[in-house]
């Protein structure tokens, strides 16, 4: 059966039809009083696009080669964990996708699923997200196994040196390890599928953690271990592409690009770190003019539609990357729902690109959009 949706907000009333309040707001809420997340969707929606008629563009041609790996579509899946919280089969699902779609799923080393897994599943569309505490071991050992996976990309994320607070986590009791209370009980008893389907799949768990003998992953730990002589260290140790996740900063930028980083992530953590950095699509324009035209940008934070992702790449994004929707439309609508998800945002990005007369990505700028 066909998913009943075809947009990212039936997806996510869906979603939250489904979900247990405290997994909802775990996936739906950012930082602080959610101004930072809230900025990341106004700026898209502020800015508007000028259509031009009677060029008789033929189908856009939007496949694109990034870090000399080519790929159908210029977007993939961000980065997060314990994406099976969605469902039992999130992870699965989003590999899937990514295989079927020819688009990059970004694996979290805090995934529900292990990494060597997961990049099997994604029939070698998968790059791995690094988090790094204070212990340098642990680190180490995961970059291994990645290397030894065959990633060829790895994405250090650099913007969480304290976990912010999360006010919907925190009244929700949102915490690992869980500890269940007599109102989670109600929640979960409200939402008999999802409680159903989760238990007889076992509670998700970082997977990459579990057979690791050194204490595990503690969510809050300060990451203060990535810092800039770490950087140095692991762009000698890494020979692949490496990506560095969570910049908004240009003088950040122009740093991070001299010391030899194959291409910079901008990214605010969907407006769930700093509640009052800038919007990211606003960040990515400053740093687009110092790095230059040509260095590999990346964007996430706040794209919805097709038209978002027109919007990021005329600002001077070469590859954008989405998170909550890949997530509501598995809880929607399981593996047909990502698969849902992601033609609709191919298909509205094509029909985007045909009413402004663009046949190529290479046509995009700034010049794409409507200064009324």
């Amino acid at each position: 059966m066909k998913p009943k949706f075809v947009d990212f907000e039936t997806a996510r009333q869906k979603a939250q039809q489904k979900l247990p309040r405290l997994v909802f707001d775990f996936i739906d809420g950012g930082a602080g009083n959610e101004n930072g997340l809230q900025r990341n969707l106004q700026a898209f929606n502020n800015t508007l696009l000028m259509p031009h008629v009677l060029r008789d563009p033929n189908t856009a041609k939007i496949e694109t080669v990034f870090l000399k790996k080519h790929y159908a579509r210029p977007f993939g899946c961000a980065p997060m964990g314990l994406c099976n919280l969605a469902g039992p089969q999130t992870d699965q699902n989003l590999a899937q996708a990514a295989a079927r779609y020819k688009f990059p799923v970004c694996v979290s080393a805090a995934s529900s699923t292990s990494l060597e897994h997961y990049i099997e599943k994604a029939q070698g569309y998968a790059w791995f997200q690094l988090y790094v505490t204070g212990d340098m071991t642990l680190a180490e050992t995961l970059i291994e196994r990645a290397e030894v996976a065959g990633y060829e990309n790895l994405i250090l994320t650099v913007d969480v040196p304290r976990l912010a607070r999360r006010p919907r986590d925190t009244r929700n009791g949102f915490q690992t390890p869980f500890k269940m209370t007599l109102k989670h009980a109600i929640d979960f008893a409200r939402h008999p599928v999802w409680t159903f389907q989760t238990v007889l799949s076992g509670i998700p768990k970082m997977a990459n953690y579990e057979s690791i003998k050194s204490g595990g992953y503690d969510r809050n730990a300060p990451r203060r271990g990535a810092d800039w002589s770490y950087l140095e260290r692991l762009r000698e140790r890494w020979k692949k592409n490496l990506i560095i996740k969570g910049v908004m900063s240009s003088d950040d930028a122009i740093k991070i690009k001299n010391l030899g980083a194959d291409a910079i992530y901008v990214s605010n953590h969907g407006g769930r770190q700093l509640d009052s950095a800038p919007s990211t699509f606003k960040a990515l324009n400053a740093i687009r003019e110092i790095v230059g035209s040509d260095y590999p940008l990346i964007l996430d934070g706040g794209l919805r539609q097709g038209e978002d992702l027109v919007k990021a790449m005329a600002q001077g994004a070469h590859f954008a990357m989405m998170g909550r929707p890949f997530l509501y439309a598995s809880a929607a609508a399981n593996n047909g729902g990502v698969a849902a998800m992601a033609q609709a945002f191919s298909n509205d990005f094509e029909i985007a690109l045909a009413q402004l007369g663009v046949e190529n990505l290479n046509e995009l700028g700034p010049h794409c959009f409507a200064d009324v």
